[in-house]
């Protein structure tokens, strides 16, 4: 037979329920635990206390809300053959503190579905980048959280410093990885594109044997901000355990030169020697910027004209013809042929009348 079909589990399977006959004679010990509750949650608490007490009941498992000590703890009794029951029991006190509705906490006294509360308060340091981390969580009107609800199969509340989280083991899995690495500075998209993928994936019966890497995508994180380099870099020099050799004072320059053993006349003869050899410079670096002044500036070059191209001969006549007849014609009056028949006209109804 071969290893894979021995490891595959068939489709439809269920573990049974735990009964009374698997534990006949009950527990031997009585179990409690508590847990506290905070103050906001006191009326929501006590409005569905006794829907708690009636599911705990189920499993013969006590249920005690304490208002003045604000604490709700769980015990085993007598009756009690499922010793597993007290630790759903616990869970479902502590998801209650953590503001999940009972609607939903009751859930977790079933066999194929577990809880996790992730902690997020003391993964980043500072508030401001964590509140904005955390609303990243959430989504535009919780968009991704029920992205990320629907793709594992969890419901998932986010409630100050915890997530809570509540479904199937594998989902429980996904979710943990999701909070954390949004917590780490990856968006919850990357994560949510695999889950989609993965989902998909999963459907056909095909590929179950086989690794699912080279469908996967994969996401390189780039800084897009680079980091400016310092105008000045500090290099460090070399560590030697010997002192640096001291200065030259004055004294020693001048034994050096042989200065110090000239008298004050020739030193001072010296003096007024570089004196007049700076001012020398001086007046002439000055007599040369002076006469920049005097220098004619480089003429440009002149070009010369392009004669007239005699390709293009121009109809002298053409251009009289249109003179003679632009002089015959006046600005708003009739051209004279016409003037001299509207005469003719006019003389010979005179004549009629």
């Amino acid at each position: 037979v071969d290893e894979s079909e021995l490891l595959t589990v068939p489709d439809g399977w269920k573990e049974p329920a735990f009964t009374r006959e698997d534990n006949p004679k009950g527990l031997l010990e009585e179990s409690s635990f508590a847990t506290l509750f905070p103050k906001y949650r006191e009326a929501y608490l006590k409005e569905c206390w006794p829907l708690v007490q009636k599911a705990l009941g189920e499993h013969y498992v006590n249920a005690a809300l304490d208002l003045i000590e604000g604490s709700m703890t769980v015990t085993t009794t007598k009756k009690t053959f499922d010793p597993y029951a007290i630790i759903r029991a616990r869970d479902l006190i502590k998801l209650l503190a953590r503001s999940v509705p009972f609607e939903q906490v009751f859930r977790i006294l079933q066999d194929d579905v577990a809880c996790d509360i992730i902690k997020i308060g003391s993964l980043v340091r500072k508030r401001e980048t964590f509140i904005k981390r955390r609303a990243r969580l959430l989504g535009p009107k919780g968009s991704t959280l029920k992205a990320l609800e629907l793709l594992t199969n969890c419901y998932i509340m986010v409630q100050g410093n915890t997530v809570s989280a509540l479904g199937p083991f594998s989902g429980l899995k996904e979710v943990r990885k999701v909070v954390l690495d949004t917590m780490k500075n990856i968006h919850p998209i990357y994560n949510i594109k695999t889950l989609m993928i993965k989902r998909e994936l999963a459907k056909d019966p095909e590929l179950r044997t086989q690794s699912w890497e080279r469908f996967l995508p994969k996401f390189k994180q780039k800084n897009l901000k680079k980091r400016k380099e310092p105008k000045k870099k500090n290099t460090k020099k070399e560590y030697t355990p010997f002192p640096p050799p001291q200065p030259e004072s004055q004294i020693d320059k001048e034994l050096a030169s042989g200065e110090y053993f000239l008298k004050e006349r020739q030193k001072k003869r010296k003096q007024m020697e570089e004196i007049k050899a700076k001012q020398a410079d001086a007046v002439k670096r000055r007599q040369e910027e002076r006469n920049k002044a005097f220098i004619p500036p480089k003429e440009k070059p002149v070009l010369k004209t392009k004669k007239a191209s005699t390709e293009k001969k121009i109809d002298i006549e053409a251009i009289k013809e249109k003179v003679k007849n632009a002089k015959k014609k006046k600005l708003g009056a009739l051209p004279a042929e016409e003037v001299k028949l509207k005469m003719a006209a006019d003389e010979k109804k005179k004549k009629k009348k």
